[in-house]
């Protein structure tokens, strides 16, 4: 049985390395496609967003004024405020991060039983080359020491412009965002997603990523130098069986 389902898992994986090598093969010599625009809420995979909410205030109308209760001003501006609308958000990331840990355990234990008396009698008659006392020793030993460390340092500044994707009920937005260049034969993917609120959108309808809420920023890319910086498929394959 375990002979059977190794033969189907290879047989599996060669299928598949099949079927990218086809593809792969086929755009030799061509750049990588770019994705084609669609509607965020369209694409397979989209999930709205459910966020604890206050209760509905009650609007109380009050007849022959000027001024409704529950507006947020007076003159319209042309800040983002409903679904479809764009916003450009400013991405600037300058993370920095050092941690070190090192710990180290060590255990010894020693324990010694002997039989006297009419018990260690019995024991001498059954077994005379060995003495009683002392008959059983156990002894044990362990040790463990560990050294870790993180140091890493990132940087992204750039700017990419949003589509509000959905209003929740509070007021705040959905966004989301993606951006593609394609220089040569390598396309440079930024996606971005989150909520925000209207009052923290700028005068020039911009927001800074550090005030969006659930980010989710991806940068990345692919193409002919991304693929080459990865490993191969069967030796991605060997990592995930080979237990050392």
């Amino acid at each position: 049985m375990k002979l059977i389902q190794l033969i189907t898992l290879i047989a599996l994986g060669a299928s598949l390395t099949a079927c990218t090598t086809a593809n792969r093969i086929a755009n030799i010599g061509q750049a990588p496609s770019l994705t084609a625009i669609e509607n965020p809420q369209a694409q397979a995979g989209y999930k709205p967003v459910s966020l604890p909410m206050p209760e509905p205030e009650k609007v109380a109308y009050q007849p022959n004024s000027l001024f409704i209760s529950g507006k947020r001003g007076f003159f319209k501006d042309q800040r983002a405020r409903k679904v479809g609308d764009i916003l450009t958000v400013d991405v600037t990331i300058a993370d920095k991060a050092q941690i070190a840990n090192k710990t180290s355990r060590a255990r010894t234990s020693t324990n010694d039983a002997g039989a006297g008396g009419v018990v260690g009698s019995i024991f001498n008659s059954v077994v005379p080359d060995v003495s009683a006392n002392g008959a059983i020793e156990l002894s044990s030993g362990s040790a463990d020491t560990g050294d870790g460390s993180v140091n890493r340092s990132e940087t992204l500044d750039t700017s990419i412009a949003a589509v509000v994707v959905q209003v929740l009920p509070n007021g705040n937005l959905v966004i989301e965002g993606r951006q593609e260049v394609r220089v040569n034969f390598e396309v440079r993917d930024l996606i971005l997603a989150g909520v925000v609120r209207p009052e923290d959108i700028g005068a020039n309808n911009t927001i800074p990523s550090e005030k969006i809420a659930q980010a989710r920023i991806s940068y990345g890319g692919r193409g002919q130098i991304t693929d080459v910086q990865q490993p191969r498929y069967g030796q991605q394959f060997m990592d995930a069986i080979l237990p050392f």
